[in-house]
């Protein structure tokens, strides 16, 4: 399967190791700056694969059959559909979009021309995660309470540095949409998708320089009577702390916890169907960075579903969901009301000024 790359910066890495892992067909590679594509091909031995400064070239010529997206988050949508619109199979990172009408965008784009669309929202595929999802749809935890996510993580100016669209509202958001959107989308996930409302804050308190939030909090009442608390902060001195996401049902607690819920924490039902202490041992992971593991089975699954015709475990419906619920979050905080879901429109730009 013919295999290329659009955008080699930070998270890059992650996919080009999960398209070796598939052993996909790396054909090409994409980005406007060509030493980050000359630093990226002598680092994973890809000197066979073509650079490309501009993407629409790298479509008409090579014209591969999947494609990941890894450019700053406000320009996904603009380049997802043009891959759609070649005819390609695209996995997208995190954000799918910034704004409600993009992310139907692609929604509506990729069913028309009957690809596959991956939002990469790559935890999901984490061992400790796909433990507790395993749980949730056998019903062991009874009926749902209320879940947690928190993000505890800090991010210094150094890091700003290294790209200006971070930060910024047409480029990227906050602290909620890039370092916490991971965590968000599991929450959601697991405490069943439908949300009545969200009731939230946002603020600025340590990063100036920005134009968007540093911490949020948020409370979600979901449509089937749960309820979810969600944390997420860059401020955390001196460096990350936590990624934890709590679930709570009439008959079972669980816990997943480390750098980015590859560690499962606590196991506690009422059934007790395995030993706490087994299941912790065998479904954590200790992954090197934050970005955890899950790239490669996430692109498996990809692969599978290009194969099958299925849809994929994480599709743009998904990314929608995820995006949707930051951008409630933002509005109910910006506008200091509860907010009805479903959204049917909002962007980051409609908080362009919120913190000057």
């Amino acid at each position: 399967m013919k295999y290329a790359l659009i955008g080699c910066g930070r998270i890059s890495p992650n996919h080009i190791e999960a398209a070796k892992n598939n052993k996909l067909e790396f054909v090409a590679m994409c980005d406007i700056d060509p030493e980050v594509m000359k630093e990226k091909s002598e680092k994973f031995d890809l000197a066979d694969v073509k650079k490309y400064t501009d993407y629409h070239e790298l479509l008409e010529n090579e014209k591969p059959e999947l494609v990941a997206i890894a450019t700053e988050s406000g320009k996904h949508a603009a380049i997802a559909l043009d891959c759609i619109a070649a005819g390609c199979n695209v996995i997208i990172e995190k954000p799918i979009a910034l704004s409600i009408a993009d992310a139907q965008a692609i929604v509506d784009a990729g069913k028309k021309a009957g690809v596959v669309v991956c939002a990469n929202h790559q935890n999901r595929f984490n061992k400790s995660v796909q433990y507790i999802r395993k749980a949730l749809e056998e019903g062991r935890f009874g009926k749902l309470s209320h879940g947690a996510a928190h993000v505890r993580w800090n991010r210094g100016k150094s890091y700003y540095d290294q790209a200006p669209w971070r930060g910024t509202w047409a480029q990227d958001g906050g602290c909620l949409m890039n370092q916490c959107i991971h965590n968000i989308d599991l929450l959601r996930w697991m405490m069943g998708d439908d949300i009545d409302e969200v009731m939230a804050y946002t603020d600025q308190l340590q990063h100036n320089y920005l134009e968007a939030e540093d911490l949020g909090m948020a409370l979600v009442k979901f449509s089937n009577g749960s309820y979810g608390l969600i944390e997420g902060t860059t401020n955390v001195f001196p460096k990350n702390l936590e990624e934890t996401l709590y679930l709570f049902g009439e008959k079972g607690t669980a816990k997943a916890a480390g750098t980015s819920d590859n560690i499962i924490e606590e196991w506690r039902f009422a059934d007790e169907l395995d030993n706490s202490e087994e299941v912790k041992e065998q479904f954590s992971e200790n992954p090197p960075n934050v970005y955890g593991f899950g790239h490669t089975p996430l692109y498996a699954d990809v692969i599978d579903a290009i194969k099958t015709g299925r849809a994929p475990l994480v599709d743009a419906e998904a990314g929608k969901r995820a995006l949707e619920l930051v951008l409630a979050i933002y509005k109910s905080a910006a506008e200091h009301r509860p907010v009805k879901l479903p959204l049917d429109e909002c962007s980051t730009m409609d908080f362009v000024g919120r913190f000057n």
